[in-house]
């Protein structure tokens, strides 16, 4: 038989396969909420990739990423889904492909806090094809003056072909007319020397 240098491509064993899920969980906030979850995810040999989690208005809410084998994936769901007797709601969702975009963004926000912040502004990134990665918000004092103020910021990602300037004009115009200060600029880590 002649040797070959051609790759063949070789199913990964059933028994080896991992699946990656996300994770979204709610409950009345209370000592013992994280414990419990990642008990859950160990015990089906589960892998905490990533997640976000937060006490909001007397609730703890939450996303996570996790990698679990297949094989044991439907035994995880049902275990996840009896941690609603103990007062936290889980959602499970199969992860996508994601192929982020080329070009990220960083934007950043500030200004007296008042509805409609955030609509206003996504609604201009939409238009454009941006997408909101990634978008924590804040509000706080201001020093001295002791007014509620508005923080926002977001990792986005703008689809190749924008407009940047057109963009940058759009959020320049929503900003003095919602009162607020809007800087968008690439991320640190990622800028290019």
């Amino acid at each position: 038989m002649p040797f070959s240098t051609a790759c063949t491509e070789t199913a990964m064993p059933v028994s080896m396969q991992k699946t990656s899920l996300v994770l979204t969980c709610i409950g009345a906030d209370r000592e013992g909420l994280v414990e419990a979850l990642s008990e859950v995810v160990q015990k089906f040999e589960g892998n905490w990739q990533e997640s976000r989690m937060a006490r909001l208005g007397g609730r703890f809410a939450g996303i996570l990423q996790i990698e679990v084998p297949t094989r044991e994936e439907e035994a995880l769901r049902a275990a996840l889904d009896r941690l609603d007797a103990s007062g936290l709601r889980v959602v499970v969702e199969t992860t996508a492909q994601h192929q982020p975009l080329e070009y990220p963004l960083e934007l950043e926000l500030i200004g007296l806090d008042r509805a409609g912040i955030i609509f206003e502004i996504s609604r201009v990134l939409r238009t454009h094809g941006v997408n909101v990665e990634e978008l924590d918000t804040t509000r706080q004092n201001a020093p001295g003056s002791g007014e509620l103020l508005f923080q926002a910021r977001a990792s986005l990602r703008i689809p190749a072909g924008l407009d940047q300037a057109q963009l940058f004009s759009e959020l320049e115009a929503i900003a003095a007319d919602l009162m607020v200060d809007v800087l968008v600029e690439p991320p640190m880590n990622k800028q290019q020397g």
